[in-house]
This record gives structure tokens, C-alpha cells and sequence, in this order.
């Protein structure tokens, strides 16, 4: 259901763009990691793999399932909660597991959370925490880099302004772009996953700065 409600809202709020790697255009079933720059990538990000065929179980912080209505679905379609910094954060490592087994596909951001920015530019994404590399070792599921750049064109800053960049992105109607980079496996870390999290980063970053060089985005080749 979120997949497909993305697929049509987005539409409405930019002009979404897909592109992929040689050998992306069919994801295996993976481990979709983005870069997490807005509010509004969880749903650009779902539209654009739908595109592509994939409807991922979305790992995303518990407190989302707090919110009326949203929460209710969340729990309903098997999307997963992340409690941080709590005793039942193995859980979640344990469900995305399962899913995965089950052949679907799990999507995380491995930066942990959004970018304390009140502009608008792209950014390289941040450094990520080392659940996913775990994740990719314990299960031996290849992990699909994917890079977005537009979200925060369509929401971002203080609260304030975001509720103002989504009242006007349908008038706007800014350019989004998503490319996904080739699956790679993370294996053979033995450093409690600091290496394997670095080549994941790496994969994202290069993805990212595709998307960013779509938009025409000057700080996508600075960065």
C-alpha cells in the first residue's frame, strides 16, 4: 500500500526521473540503502522502486508507529520499527532477516536519522551506523545502493518551512531524481564492520552524486 500510494502522490509534488546501473534494472532481493535527506525521500525513494518492480519492507524509527493512522499501516503491510539505543534493537535485525528470507526486498537508512541543515542544497549523506554492514553479513543479501537528490526542494529547514514547501510543491512541481547503483556484497569485514559500512557509504555517495548531477546540483560535484 505504501508503495503504491507513493507511485501517485509523488507525481503530484515533482517531477520524478529513475535511472539505474547496468545490471540494476532488476534488483535481486537486497538490502536497499538511501541517502536520508528529507521527510519527503522515504515516499520519492518507494515511488521510484516501484517503478523498477520492488516494493520493500522499509526499516524506519519506531516512533513512526506512535502516529495515528500511519502507524496502523505500518504494523499492518510488516514494515519494520528501529528501536535505538534500546534493548529491543536486535529485533529489528531479526525481522529484516525474516523478511528477507521470505524474498522480499528491506529498505534502510544507514545514516541513522536527517541532517541537522536548514537549507535547501544537496549534501553528501553522512556517516552511517553499523547495522546494516551486520545485517549484510549475517544474511549474505546483497546491498542495492540508491541515491535521491530533490527532497528537500520539496520539504526542509524549520518546521514552519516545511509545511510551506509541501503546501507549494504542487505548484512548483521540482525535479526529483533517484538512480540505483549496482548491487554489491559486504563480506570479509573482521572489523566489527567498519570497512564494509565504508564501502557501503562509498556505493551510496557515487549514487548520490548521479542523482545530484541530473538535477544540475553544483554541490553533488564539490562535495
Amino acid at each position: 500500500m505504501l508503495s503504491r500510494l507513493a507511485r501517485h502522490v509523488v507525481p503530484v509534488f515533482g517531477q520524478l526521473t529513475v535511472t539505474a546501473d547496468e545490471g540494476a534494472e532488476r534488483l535481486p532481493v537486497g538490502i536497499v540503502v538511501a541517502n536520508h535527506s528529507s521527510l519527503a525521500d522515504p515516499a520519492i525513494v518507494l515511488a521510484a522502486l516501484q517503478r523498477l518492480g520492488t516494493r520493500p519492507v522499509v526499516m524506519a524509527t519506531a516512533g513512526l508507529w506512535r502516529i495515528p493512522v500511519l502507524g496502523g499501516v505500518l504494523a499492518r503491510e510488516g514494515h519494520i520499527p528501529v528501536h535505538r539505543g534500546d534493548p529491543r534493537a536486535s529485533r529489528s535485525l531479526d525481522l529484516a532477516q525474516e523478511a528477507l528470507e521470505q524474498g522480499r526486498h528491506i529498505l534502510i537508512y544507514a545514516e541513522g536519522g536527517l541532517p541537522d541543515r536548514k537549507d535547501a542544497a544537496e549534501a553528501a549523506p553522512g556517516a552511517f551506523r553499523r547495522g546494516l554492514a551486520r545485517l549484510a553479513e549475517r544474511t549474505g543479501a546483497p546491498v542495492i545502493p540508491v541515491g535521491q537528490a530533490g527532497a528537500r526542494r520539496v520539504v526542509s529547514g524549520s518546521v514552519a518551512k516545511q509545511w510551506a514547501g509541501l503546501a507549494t510543491a504542487p505548484l512548483r512541481r521540482p525535479r526529483l531524481h533517484v538512480h540505483v547503483g549496482a548491487p554489491l556484497m559486504l563480506e570479509g569485514g573482521g572489523d566489527g564492520g567498519g570497512a564494509l559500512t565504508a564501502r557501503a557509504h562509498l556505493a551510496v555517495t557515487a549514487a548520490w552524486r548521479t542523482a545530484a548531477s541530473r538535477l544540475g546540483e553544483p554541490a553533488a560535484l564539490a562535495a
